[in-house]
């Protein structure tokens, strides 16, 4: 982001200090214990490339290696945010595999395993989420190439007192048993602060309308950012990265105009808005599976497929059931969400489209562009 919204401008007006992910602090012991498998040597500081290009050094609280397998740990630093896993011990565990194996992902202590539909990994899995994975990926494949490895191992990653962390989380009624789940889609955490990222997002729409745009779009994540900029090739100035917070863009949007206001997020938390919820995080607002059955119904879904809508485990898993049945809750959602923008924004001069999407980013619902009396 530029500087003039969004987390860069939350970072910097504020002095809060970034943290790192579970998933940067998995990669960081991965990178360290390979190393290790095939050097003989931790590199500590070990160094890593996170996805926007940062290169952050963790170091080492733990090392181990006997025969085939190394283990590293580092202590998760969250920075400023109140994050419950800061301080906890993230370790990997590598073991070489023979020749074309890949690289194979094991929960260990700590780390939980996926029991129910409808996350982005298999039943069975374990909760290691695909960005991180892809991040392993790359660094045991760069690992591999600069020590003459195969780049086949088994990584098995735990977290010391993840099973009693995890309490604290969603993960129970989400269906992640056994412990925490290993996140992050930058490698970054954020520092939470209500009025500053506010004030962040104001800041953006203000830099916008000072250059002269007249289409912005609020987003709730990298995700979504790269999304409605492949779709509208919008300049940086104009992706506010609102987060969770839908209701503090429109307001603001209503006092400060723009002629179009594209809202793009995830799924879940866009169905959220499509119930009236202007706060779309998870520990203020749940996705309504009930209110997602009726407006599949609305599209044509029979009682069955209502009855399984509502008892689904996540709001990925009812998009999912209703795209099997050729029910479009995708584009359902995101009229509704656009429908009740254009009631926070009472009339404003502004038209709005709404864009959901999966964690992949891509589209799975999209709105007309409606403006207000239409």
């Amino acid at each position: 982001m530029s500087s003039g919204g969004g987390r860069e401008a939350q970072l910097k007006h504020t002095g809060l200090r970034p943290g790192w992910t579970t998933g940067a602090c998995a990669t960081a012991a991965t990178t360290a214990a390979y190393t290790a498998l095939l050097t003989g040597d931790f590199p500590d500081p070990v160094t890593i490339t996170l996805p926007k290009g940062q290169t952050p050094s963790f170091a080492l609280t733990t090392e181990e290696h006997a025969g085939d397998t190394a283990m590293a740990a580092v202590v998760k630093d969250a920075g400023d945010d109140p994050d419950v896993t800061h301080g906890a011990v993230i370790r990997s565990t590598v073991r070489l595999l023979p020749p074309g194996s890949g690289v194979v992902f094991r929960a260990g202590e700590g780390v939980g395993t996926v029991t129910l539909p409808g996350l982005p990994l298999d039943v069975g899995e374990p909760a290691i989420n695909p960005v991180p994975r892809q991040l392993m990926r790359e660094h045991v494949a760069r690992v591999a190439a600069a020590h003459g490895g195969t780049g086949d191992v088994e990584v098995t990653i735990s977290v010391d007192g993840g099973a009693e962390i995890a309490r604290s989380t969603w993960n129970p009624r989400i269906g992640i048993l056994g412990g925490l789940s290993i996140l992050g889609t930058t490698g970054i955490v954020v520092p939470y602060s209500c009025s500053a990222w506010i004030d962040s997002i104001r800041r953006g729409v203000d830099v916008a309308r000072a250059g002269g745009l007249t289409h912005v779009a609020g987003c709730t994540g990298s995700t979504s950012e790269r999304t409605v900029t492949g779709l509208y090739d919008l300049p940086e100035i104009a992706l506010l990265d609102m987060g969770d917070f839908a209701g503090a863009v429109l307001k603001y949007v209503r006092r400060h105009p723009v002629d179009r206001l594209t809202v793009c997020g995830g799924f879940a938390k866009l169905s959220k808005l499509a119930a009236g919820h202007l706060d779309l995080h998870s520990a203020r607002s749940q996705v309504d599976k009930g209110f997602l059955a009726d407006l599949a119904r609305t599209g044509g879904a029979s009682e069955g497929l209502a009855a399984e809508i509502a008892a689904a485990n996540t709001g990925l898993a009812a998009l999912r059931l209703c795209e099997a049945a050729g029910v479009p809750l995708g584009d359902l959602v995101a009229a509704r969400a656009r429908d009740e923008s254009l009631t926070v924004l009472r009339g404003a001069p502004v038209a709005v489209d709404v864009i959901c999407v999966d964690r992949a980013g891509t589209v799975v619902g999209r709105s007309s562009v409606r403006g207000p009396g239409a």
